[in-house]
Formats: structure tokens, C-alpha cells, sequence
């Protein structure tokens, strides 16, 4: 780009007597993208100059730098954590000649070329799936890693996916654009620091979410990624946009329309039921029907295809697809030749620390998946910035109010990649008397809207206490979509508010070798690898001080039941079809050989390996959800209730919270142990002393939905 378009002056300067300013290589809504040279090092770096926070009033400032390095500091930890999201090198202020005070970020220096600019130089053809994949896998990782801390991008599309390398070839690495400042300038707008006032938000309506067009879908999160994500990786199996329209609020509409979900089905392309399934779940219009991290959508979406999870590691290597020789990689057909890498993009990445460990893997893979593409491929490539250059349009349509803030004079056509912040600025906001306030649930709950169901089992092979069946009336409520994991507690218990898991098995009849096998099995031993497992080895004291200490409550046996199995008196969560290694972790192949290796005696549930001898990821068997999307809620650990142990009485009932006391506190769910399907049945019921500490037994949490 030419010095005429150095808005701010900077090129020929040197900001902080260490980086010479030679040339602008780009500029958008929220900043100006220089080239510059270390002086010290003699090594090209990227200088993003936040032209958004040059409103700021001087009394504000302080604070807004703070905020402004915090997010930095962030960044650089994180990037160090994966070679997925673009590295942070510094943060500073600077004082342009003409007295503005502009916040600026060093990142490192890229060469390559953004997704968006390869798609419209290689033409509209389809990817294969294995190729979608091994591009977007590390953008899930990057996701993932933001995800775990309940950190959102909210604007992943093409333009912010950079290539370094040739397409497809093994020295391929993809890194994520622009995950940073957009937490800072939304922050700094909402408090009147800068002259955009109000709710701000960033993103790109060809790959926008429901709850991005209008607030009545729900609050952005995680799960508006995974939105994007899924969007993107659609466009590249079929070859064209997934979305359909042609401007703001088409493209909104297209969004959430109900009669036609952008799936790989929908598009023409011919994938599994497996892979569909996903897809459209991925693809909901409900957020919390969604998949909540990226890191549960791509696992999920490779366990379809007969791969196993995707491994989060934290170093410089690109992810793989598990099963697909090396030799392959380069081999995949593509688009057309890859282009040699000659363009710069950068994005600053601001996002909360420490990322998931490593997932274990998962069978081997049962061999590669082709998808077939119905249809002509249309070679069209409309801009994806569609509103950016329009100066502040107001439209009221069926999407809600939306307000979009783009500069004058911005050529509407034009996204290149070059600047991660090319996009227009949107605020999207509902009338408070269009759309009344209904009760929700907080991130990560399942939103229950009670009602009637028959709790229990009259079926002749039921236990004693799983019946009578009798009709219970629940009112509204929220429960955990997945069970407490052990980074969950460990931050309770840090920060002094639960107390801490404890390292030893402890529970009633135990054997001394019992005690030697199982207390390994304590999670907390290892809270870093196994970050992602459920909480276990916790008493019923520990588990209910937990959720008190997040404004929650362990659920009731009936709500538990409720949430597992719905009214419909189904079997089992998903339905009526016999348990196996797709839908739980419970007993199979893997926990028999693990007992062998150990001297204990265990017995499979099931033919086959779900890969997992013991506790698993929470999420890892999306296929076992519950009609209300509870993930484990079989498998994996027993599950905390509040109830007291009691028997049932044939009555009907509303709410009912259990025996007023008893010896024994309720368990739910099964194990990863499970050996019988009978043990996994919602209706089941077990009990354990309530300063019980077992491998086995875990919990999740609900609230009333107020």
C-alpha cells in the first residue's frame, strides 16, 4: 500500500527508539497495519496503531491502558501456548505529530496469504473433507484454547485465517487473525471512552450467527464461533457461501431461518448421517442447542468421520488428521494450484489464559471420508465485508434494529486481508418493547422449561427403588450442559471458596488394594492433563458448596431424571437403542484391559473400545446427549443429587425435594465402569454416604430459571 495512505504519519518514524516505521501495509475500521523493523533484532514485525481508541479522553485513558496491556500481556502467554493464534511481541502508546494518543501492538511478521485471498484466486471448487479439515483443525485448536476460559473471537471467517505455506502441503501452518482488541474498543465504547458509544460489536454477516443479527437469539459466546467455524468448513466441502443473501439483512434472515440450515446436506454435498447430525447441530439456531466450544464441535465432527479426537497440544506443530498418511497431505485435491505466499495479514489476540490439556485419543481411524458435492459449485465470491462504506445505515426488519458503523468513502467491495480489522462495525440491538425479557439460563446451562413426566420405571427388570412410576410436576429450571470439570473446581477451591479435591479414594467397604488401584484415579492428582475430566473424588458436602459457591444448587433426583430423559419415558438420553461405545463412557474393551493391568476384574457393557479406560473429556460422546443437549449425563462418573435416598410413594407430586434426611445422599448416571446397560438407564438409582470420596462419582449443577 502506498505512504499516501498513512493516516496517522508513522512511516519514516521510530516508536518507542526501537521499531523503524517503513510502509503501511494496511488499514480498516479498527486500526493501521505498519511494517516495521526491530532495530536490535533487524527482524521484520507488524505494528497494529488502534485509530478506535484515539477518541479516548485524557481522564480515561489510564484505565484504558491498563486494559489495553492486560489484554496484551494475555496474548502473549496464550500465543505461546499454541502456534495457532498469531504471537503478541508488545504494547505501547504513541503520540502521533499531530497529538493523537493512539494504543499500538507489535505482533510478529507473517508472510503468506489469508484464506479469503486463496479461495478467490484458486476459483469455487471443493475441498475434500480431509483437506477442510487439516485447514480449520488449528483454528479450532486456537478457538479451543480461548473457548476453555469462556473467551470468544466473534468474527472467524476467511479474511482472518492466514496461510503460511503451500495449501495442503505437510510445511503448511494456519494461524487465527484478530482475536484481540475487539474485547477493549467494545469495553471502552460501552463506558463512553471513545466516541462510539453503545454496544459494539465486530463481525461479518456471510458468516454471522443468529444471536450476532439480533439479541432476541440469545447472548454471543464460545458458541458463536462454532457458528462461524462450522460455516466456513461447509463453504470449502461444497464451494460456495453457506449462507445465502445478498445483503445485511438477508444474510440475517438466511441465518436463522428454520426451513433451511446451511448443512453440507443442504448445500449438495453427500456426507454421512454422522457427519450431518453434527453439522446441524453446530449450525443451531438456538445457541445452547449449539455445540458450547469449538474444541466439542471439531472432536465431535472427527469421532463422525472415524477419526479420533483432535489433540490439543500446546506446542508449535500443526495438527493432523489422525490416520491420513503425511504423504497424502500434499496429495489432497485442491481448488486449484497453490499460490506461493507473497501477502501479510496480522490481528491482535487478546483472550484469557491456559488452554485444555491434550485429549486422549481415540480408536484408530476407520479409514478417510469423501464427500460428494450434488450440483455446480457456484464460482460467484461476494464480498464478505457486504455493509462496510455505507456511513451509519439504520435498518428495522425482521432481524431486529441494527445499527452499522463504517467510514465514508470505504470501498464496500474491497476486504484483501491484509488488515484483520477490515470489517465493518456493527451494533445490533432489540427494542426492550419489541422483545419482552424472557429468563435465561447462565453460559453453559441447558435452559429446562419443566412440565409433567413419569419418574421411575414400572418395567418388570427395574430395581425395587426405581419404582413405582409416578407423575411429577417440575417447574422451570436450568442444569449444567456438561458435568464440573477438574479445572472448574481447582479454580473454586484456589480462590478459597470450595474446599480442595482431595487425592485418596475413600468409600464404604474399601479394601486396601482397592485404595492402591483407584486412588490414582483421582483427577485432582494430575489437574493439568486431565483439566478436562470431570471433577471426581469429591464428597456430597464438596459438590453442593461448589455450585452454592457459582449461585447454584445440586439438581433434585427428579430434575436430574427430567433433564436425562425428558417426558417421553425413553430408555436411555438418546433414545430406545442399546448403549455402546458411541454414546458413554462406560465398560468396554479399554476398561477390561486396563483392570487386567491392574489385578481387577471389571466386565464390558459393550463390544469394542470407546477410548477411554477411565474418565474422559467432558463432551467427548456428543451422540449420547439428551433431548435437552446434556452431554455424560450416562458414563463418564455418577452424578450428585440432593435427595436424601429414599423409596417412592405411587403419588403424584410438584418439585419434590426428597426425604427431609436419611444415611445415604443419591447418585445418578453410571461410570465410566459400567457394566450392565441397566446401570446407565435414567431411572436408575444408587446411593452413597455423603462423605463418600470415589473415582466414580462426580456431579454438574442447577439453578431455578428466573
Amino acid at each position: 500500500m502506498a505512504e499516501a495512505n498513512d493516516s496517522l504519519g508513522l512511516v519514516g518514524t521510530t516508536i518507542d527508539d526501537k521499531y523503524v516505521v517503513e510502509s503501511v501495509v494496511g488499514e480498516g475500521g479498527f486500526g493501521v497495519v505498519y511494517r516495521a523493523t526491530h532495530k536490535l533484532w533487524r527482524k521484520p514485525v507488524a505494528i497494529k496503531c488502534f485509530k478506535t481508541l484515539m477518541d479516548a479522553a485524557p481522564a480515561m485513558r489510564e484505565q484504558l491502558l491498563k486494559d489495553f496491556i492486560q489484554e496484551g500481556a494475555l496474548l502473549t502467554e496464550l500465543s505461546g501456548r499454541t502456534a495457532s493464534i498469531v504471537q503478541a511481541r508488545d504494547v505501547g502508546t504513541l503520540t502521533t505529530s499531530n497529538g493523537a494518543w493512539v494504543p499500538y501492538m507489535v505482533l510478529e511478521w507473517l508472510e503468506g496469504q489469508t484464506l479469503d485471498e486463496w479461495l478467490e484466486k484458486n476459483g469455487q471448487q471443493p475441498l475434500t473433507f480431509e483437506l477442510a479439515l487439516s485447514v480449520l483443525e488449528p483454528i479450532a485448536v486456537a478457538l479451543d484454547v480461548a473457548h476453555v476460559r469462556n473467551i470468544a473471537h466473534r468474527d472467524i471467517k476467511p479474511a482472518n485465517i492466514f496461510i503460511v505455506g503451500t495449501m495442503g502441503s505437510e510445511h503448511m501452518l494456519v494461524k487465527l487473525l484478530d482475536f484481540g482488541i475487539a474485547k477493549v474498543v467494545q469495553s471502552a465504547a460501552e463506558q463512553g471512552f471513545t466516541k462510539t458509544q453503545g454496544q459494539l460489536t465486530a463481525f461479518t454477516p456471510s458468516y454471522g450467527a443468529p444471536e450476532q443479527f439480533s439479541r432476541a437469539h440469545g447472548a454471543t459466546g464460545p458458541w458463536t464461533d462454532v457458528y462461524a467455524l462450522a460455516l466456513i468448513f461447509v463453504e470449502l466441502l461444497a464451494g460456495k457461501y453457506a449462507l445465502e443473501g445478498e445483503d445485511f439483512i438477508q444474510l440475517g434472515m438466511a441465518s436463522a431461518d428454520p426451513n433451511r440450515r446451511p448443512t453440507p446436506r443442504t448445500l449438495g454435498v453427500d456426507v454421512s448421517d454422522d457427519i450431518e447430525e453434527v453439522m446441524r447441530r453446530a449450525l443451531a439456531i438456538k445457541p445452547t442447542e449449539r455445540f458450547q466450544r469449538a474444541g466439542e464441535f471439531w472432536d465431535s465432527l472427527r469421532i463422525a468421520a472415524g477419526l479420533g479426537p483432535m489433540r490439543l497440544g500446546t506446542g508449535a506443530e500443526r495438527p493432523v488428521v489422525t490416520g491420513m498418511p503425511a504423504s497424502r497431505a500434499s496429495a489432497l485435491p485442491m481448488r486449484a494450484s497453490a499460490v506461493p505466499a507473497s501477502r501479510e495479514a496480522f490481528a491482535a489476540t487478546a483472550i484469557n489464559e491456559t488452554g485444555p490439556p491434550p485429549m486422549q485419543t481415540a480408536p484408530p481411524s476407520h479409514g478417510t471420508f469423501k464427500p460428494t458435492v450434488t450440483g455446480d459449485p457456484s464460482p460467484k465470491r461476494f464480498p464478505v465485508g457486504l455493509v462496510a462504506g455505507l456511513g451509519v445505515l439504520l435498518v428495522a426488519g425482521a432481524v431486529g434494529t441494527v445499527v452499522v458503523l463504517g467510514k465514508k468513502g470505504d470501498d464496500p467491495k474491497k476486504d484483501d486481508g491484509k488488515s484483520a480489522a477490515a470489517t465493518p462495525t456493527a451494533s445490533v440491538t432489540t427494542s426492550a418493547s419489541a422483545v419482552p425479557k424472557k429468563p435465561s439460563c447462565p453460559s453453559g446451562m441447558a435452559s429446562i422449561a419443566g412440565g409433567q413426566f413419569f419418574m421411575g420405571s414400572d418395567d418388570p427388570k427395574a430395581d425395587d427403588d426405581e419404582k413405582p412410576a409416578h407423575n411429577v410436576t417440575l417447574s422451570p429450571y436450568c442444569i449444567d450442559l456438561k458435568e464440573v470439570t477438574v479445572a472448574d473446581y481447582k479454580a473454586c477451591s484456589d480462590g478459597g471458596k470450595c474446599k480442595r479435591a482431595k487425592n485418596e479414594v475413600d468409600y464404604p467397604d474399601m479394601t486396601v488394594e482397592e485404595k492402591k488401584v483407584y486412588s490414582p484415579l483421582c483427577n485432582i492428582n494430575d489437574p493439568k492433563a486431565r483439566a478436562e475430566h470431570p471433577i471426581n473424588c469429591v464428597s456430597w458436602d464438596m459438590a453442593s458448596l461448589y455450585c452454592k459457591a457459582q449461585e447454584k444448587r445440586l439438581p433434585t433426583e427428579s430434575e436430574w431424571e427430567f433433564a436425562a430423559r425428558g417426558p417421553d419415558g425413553r430408555v436411555y438420553p438418546w433414545g430406545d437403542v442399546e448403549p455402546d461405545g458411541r454414546h458413554l463412557n462406560a465398560c468396554g474393551k479399554e476398561c477390561v484391559d486396563w483392570g487386567k493391568k491392574v489385578g481387577q476384574k471389571l466386565t464390558a457393557m459393550y463390544d469394542g473400545d470407546d477410548g477411554f479406560p477411565n474418565t474422559a473429556p467432558v463432551g467427548s460422546f456428543p451422540m449420547g446427549a439428551s433431548r435437552y443437549g446434556l452431554l455424560d449425563v450416562v458414563g463418564n462418573v455418577w452424578e450428585w443429587a440432593s435427595d436424601w435416598e429414599g423409596r417412592y410413594t405411587p403419588d403424584a407430586s410438584t418439585d419434590p425435594p426428597g426425604p427431609a434426611d436419611g444415611k445415604e445422599r443419591v447418585i445418578r448416571g453410571g461410570a465410566w465402569n459400567g457394566a450392565l446397560p441397566s446401570w446407565v438407564r435414567p431411572s436408575q438409582r444408587y446411593a452413597f454416604p455423603p462423605e463418600t470420596y470415589s473415582f466414580a462419582v462426580g456431579f454438574r449443577c442447577a439453578k431455578p430459571l428466573k
